[in-house]
C-alpha cells in the first residue's frame, strides 16, 4: 500500500462490488487507490477516525498467527478492534465504513485470514463477502459486533470465547436476534467455556434450540437485564483513547454496565436444559450429535 490514509471513510457497497472482480479476489489486482479516495465519504478527523492504529492491528495480528491457527486471529484482533474503533452502534451498521476498511486500509489482512477455497484452477479466491457483506461474514464487522454483543461491560474476557472455537458463534449465533439480550449472551458463552457446547454441530443445535424455544418463551421476560449506560458509552466513544492500545493484555471496553449475574444464572440453567434435551444431542459435551 502506497498511501494510507490519516482518517476512515465510507466507501458504497455498490462502489465496492464494482472493485470485486475474479482477478482482485484471488489477490492478483491491486485496486486504484485514488479511485477508492475519490468515491468515498470522510466520516471526519476525529482520532477515533484514525486508520494507523488500525492498520497496527492488522500487521500485528498478521506477524502474531502467520505460523500458527490464523483463526486464532480473530479472538486477538476483536477487543482490540472495538476498542481503537469507537462507535456507536448506528455507526458500526454503515456497511461503508466495513467497505473501506477491507478494500482501502487493510485488504492484505482480509486475504491473510479469509484465503478462500482453491478454484478449478487451484486459485485461491476470496469469498467477495469477506470484505463487502452481511456484519456475520464481513472480515472487520464480525469483529467489531462480535465484541460489541459479547463483551460484559468493560471486560472483554468473554469476547474471546466468543471469537475462538467453534467458529459458528460468529458464523450463526451472531446474526440472530436473542443475542442483543445481555443474559443471553453471557449464558451462551457460559456453555461454551464449561465444554458443553464444544463443537460446531452443537452450536448449531443450540441455536436451533434457542430460536424454537423463543417462539413461546421471552428471554428478557424471564432474566430482565439492567439497562446499558447510554452516558458511559458515549463517553467511551468520545475519549481520546484508540491510540496505544495493549497487545499482550486486554483492553478495557465502555464501562456501561455488566449483565445482571442472576439473570445469567437462571438462563444458563434454562439453556442447558433446552440444550441436553434437543433429540439426538443426549447432553454429551465432547460427543457427536
Amino acid at each position: 500500500m502506497s498511501h494510507l490514509p490519516e482518517y476512515c471513510a465510507s466507501l458504497s457497497s455498490d462502489e465496492a462490488e464494482r472493485h470485486l472482480t475474479i482477478d482482485f479476489l484471488k489477490g492478483g489486482e491491486d485496486l486504484p487507490e485514488s479511485v477508492l479516495d475519490a468515491s468515498s465519504i470522510p466520516l471526519g478527523d476525529e482520532l477515533r477516525w484514525a486508520t494507523a492504529p488500525i492498520r497496527e492491528l492488522c500487521d500485528e495480528a498478521m506477524k502474531r498467527f502467520e505460523d500458527g491457527d490464523r483463526e486464532s486471529a480473530d479472538a486477538w484482533l476483536a477487543p482490540r478492534l472495538h476498542a481503537t474503533l469507537r462507535l456507536t452502534r448506528a455507526e458500526a451498521a454503515n456497511r461503508g465504513l466495513w467497505n473501506y476498511l477491507a478494500l482501502r486500509i487493510a485488504p492484505d489482512y482480509v486475504f491473510w485470514r479469509h484465503p478462500g477455497r482453491p478454484s478449478k484452477e487451484n486459485d485461491r479466491i476470496t469469498n467477495r463477502e469477506r470484505f463487502s457483506g452481511r456484519i456475520t461474514r464481513q472480515a472487520f464487522a464480525r469483529l467489531w459486533w462480535a465484541a460489541e454483543l459479547f463483551r460484559d461491560g468493560y471486560d472483554y474476557r468473554s469476547v474471546e470465547i466468543a471469537c475462538g472455537k467453534p467458529q459458528d458463534l460468529l458464523n450463526t449465533i451472531l446474526s440472530t436476534e436473542i443475542i442483543r439480550h445481555r443474559p443471553t449472551a453471557q449464558a451462551l458463552l457460559r456453555l461454551v467455556a464449561d465444554g458443553t457446547v464444544a463443537t460446531s454441530d452443537h452450536v448449531n443445535e443450540l441455536s436451533k434450540a434457542l430460536n424454537a424455544a423463543g417462539m413461546t418463551l421471552v428471554y428478557e421476560v424471564i432474566a430482565p437485564d439492567a439497562p446499558l449506560d447510554t452516558d458511559a458509552y458515549r463517553t467511551w466513544v468520545d475519549e481520546r483513547g484508540n491510540s496505544n492500545i495493549p497487545f499482550d493484555a486486554l483492553p478495557d471496553g465502555p464501562d456501561d454496565g455488566r449483565a445482571l449475574p442472576g439473570a445469567v444464572n437462571s438462563l444458563l440453567s434454562l439453556f442447558r436444559r433446552l440444550f441436553e434435551e434437543r433429540p439426538g444431542v443426549g447432553g454429551a459435551p465432547n460427543g457427536s450429535l
